[in-house]
């Protein structure tokens, strides 16, 4: 049995700030510095990027193999039938690093092994600048669902 982990691409808590947010322009006409490892070619540039759901949707989607790694090392080796949501919460900080990322209660999957490491991928996880500066919440639930 192969399982795999089909995302849901719901960030309800960013639409309604992100709405209000106009997309950041480069100060002086050049991109603003980046601290992170330099990109793979097809990695999101998120020092270009304006800061919006799609944005964050974009970054989740690319590192969407290292959720299904998780999944796949932490279930699937165990022949559970881990099929539910998995509930995240994490905050994107001034600078677009991830804070207080965690597996919120409710979510299905009960291993606290996958959990370590979903929240592990999450807390590794760059994303663009906030313009406001402000810390911003995100909820984002993952599907997991057994393929056949």
């Amino acid at each position: 049995m192969k399982r795999a982990l089909l995302p849901v691409l719901i960030l309800a808590s960013a639409t309604a700030f992100a709405e209000s947010v106009p997309p950041k322009k480069p100060e002086g006409g050049k991109p603003a510095p980046t601290t992170t490892a330099p990109a793979k070619s097809d990695a999101p540039d998120v020092a270009r990027m304006p800061f919006t759901p799609d944005s964050i949707r974009q970054v989740v989607t690319y590192n969407q193999g290292r959720i299904q790694e998780c999944y796949e090392d932490h279930m699937a080796e165990k022949n559970k039938k881990a099929e539910g949501k998995l509930l995240t919460s994490f905050t994107i900080d001034a600078n677009g690093l991830v804070k207080g990322a965690k597996v919120r209660k409710g979510s299905t999957p009960k291993d606290p092994n996958l959990h370590d490491c979903v929240v592990a991928v999450l807390s590794s996880m760059t994303f663009p600048k906030p313009p406001d500066g402000a810390d911003h919440p995100i909820e984002y639930p993952f599907n997991l669902k057994a393929i056949e």
